[in-house]
């Protein structure tokens, strides 16, 4: 059968093709749990929701959504319920670039009209699409967030001397090493294209298409649109790996729908990355007011010292004397600015984000490079630079950061032991020679072995045994949740080493 042409198109709908595609009478209707509905191998089936909106579904019924209310924001392990997990700041994030979504479209229509948008965009395709990508922007992070990633490129970095070349040790030169142009994959990992790879590989499908998301939601969440080979430090736009090479053929995939190329960002990646940056600087700073660390009235007098009161300082300020002006008690003062201040903030950082893309679009919609929304909001900075000081650098968060380095760590060494100290060395599920082997490997996901065991990526790079046991065992870790990791550490750390079949 002759392929049909494939239409470019930044808001493409295409979806992978399926392996066995269902025959449409057999498809069942109703809701799967991931917001399936219709006939899953035609994204037109389903009348009542865009392609969009049923990407939406799939992302927010998904397990790795839900394991983000056991990742670390700011504050790992936080007891306290009110302050932020990394669940509930992908939930705000989605809902702020919905928010500067619609300022944007309606500043700038025109533009998206000449980019193929209709009169019902706004609610079928823009809305939908910025909820996705903000809901999964931080899917791939590991747990203890930064902290996490930098643990586990550290691991990388310490057996750089044979890990990518040698079967052990001091042992045997591997038949088929790691290139040293993808040691940064592992050395510097980052949880952004490790998000690619959960929501396209890691997720269980009937294809093994993961959660089956169009083209277009893809390539919005892209945040950087490069892989690890074409990064430019000195760009912030492709200044990190976007992509794993395991998930190239993805991306070219993404690519060939979409129309848009290497180091080519989607438009509405703007805002997310914006909103981003606004949920670091005002909620965070809002988390640091919960815990108690500042007061509202603290966070007022830092941004008198660098700002003149014609602006939303001003009306804060005002705003903070008529609270005073009622007969509330403290703790119901302090409670009610802090609500005013983290709304005032978020209006003033919402407009500036819209008017800087609306100023931008021409350089947006034409692919180019540019500085991040946020980038010329001294605002942002001033409270990133707030959050910086009094969450990030404070002695509870620095002291789970070092307990949770310490556990991944320690993860990742027996966890390498489980994957690697098999009796057949071609074999990824081969029998497991010791104990404890045996009991981790018996731990980790049965799909991602499966994605580990296959070579189903085109790249000589990607299917080689060496690169692909290294991708399991950051799958496995990067999927962990703190509390996960944490009981997992205490429960291992106490088991000898195997040394014995």
């Amino acid at each position: 059968m002759k392929e049909k042409p494939v239409t470019l198109s930044i808001w493409s709908e295409s979806r992978r093709p399926r392996i066995h595609p269902t025959p449409v009478e057999e498809v069942p209707k109703g809701t799967d749990g991931q917001g399936l509905v219709g006939d899953f191998s035609n994204p037109r089936t389903d009348t009542h929701r865009s392609v969009f909106q049923q990407d939406y579904d799939r992302l927010l019924f998904s397990t790795p959504v839900r394991r983000l209310a056991d990742k670390t924001q700011v504050w790992p392990m936080e007891e306290n319920d009110g302050v932020r997990t990394r669940l509930t700041h992908s939930h705000e994030v989605s809902n702020l670039a919905r928010s500067i979504g619609a300022r944007a479209y309606k500043g700038a229509r025109e533009a998206f009209r000449q980019h193929g948008c209709g009169d019902d965009s706004l609610a079928e395709m823009i809305n939908p699409l910025l909820l996705s990508i903000g809901l999964g922007h931080d899917l791939g992070n590991p747990p203890f967030g930064h902290q996490g990633e930098v643990a586990i490129g550290r691991w990388f970095e310490q057996r750089k001397g044979w890990i990518f070349t040698n079967i052990t040790e001091g042992g045997d030169l591997l038949a088929a090493p790691v290139p040293q142009e993808y040691w940064s994959e592992f050395i510097e990992f980052d949880g952004n294209p490790q998000s690619l790879r959960l929501l396209t590989r890691l997720q269980t499908h009937i294809d093994g298409l993961g959660l089956d998301l169009s083209a277009a939601t893809l390539a919005a969440g892209l945040k950087y649109p490069v892989s690890y080979l074409n990064r430019d430090k000195d760009d912030p736009v492709i200044k990190k790996g976007g992509y794993f090479e395991s998930e190239k053929d993805l991306v070219d995939w993404i690519r060939k729908h979409t129309g848009l190329e290497e180091g080519q960002r989607h438009p509405l990646t703007w805002i997310m990355e914006a909103c981003d940056d606004i949920a670091y600087s005002v909620l965070d700073v809002d988390d640091v007011l919960k815990k108690g660390i500042m007061s509202p009235d603290d966070v007022l007098m830092i941004l008198r010292k660098n700002f003149n009161t014609d602006g939303v300082v001003g009306k804060i300020q005002e705003k903070f004397k008529e609270i005073e002006s009622r007969l509330f008690s403290p703790e119901i003062q302090r409670d009610i600015k802090v609500e005013y201040l983290r709304a005032y903030l978020i209006e003033s950082l919402i407009e500036h984000a819209s008017k800087t893309f609306i100023v931008n679009v021409p350089a947006i919609f034409g692919f180019e490079s540019m500085k991040p929304l946020m980038d010329d909001s001294q605002l942002c900075n001033v409270l990133k630079s707030v959050a910086q000081q009094n969450a990030f650098s404070h002695s509870s968060v620095l002291r789970m950061e070092a307990l949770g380095s310490a556990a991944i760590d320690g993860l990742m060494t027996v966890l390498w032991e489980a994957i690697s100290y098999r009796k057949g060395f071609d074999n990824i599920r081969s029998k497991r020679l010791g104990a404890r082997a045996k009991y981790v490997f018996s731990l980790i996901s049965a799909n991602y072995i499966e994605q580990a065991a296959k070579c189903i990526n085109s790249s000589e790079v990607a299917s080689g045994l060496r690169y692909r046991e290294l991708r399991l065992l950051t799958d496995m870790v990067s999927g962990m949740t703190d509390s996960f990791a944490m009981r997992l550490w205490e429960d291992i750390k106490v088991m000898p080493d195997a040394n014995c079949a």
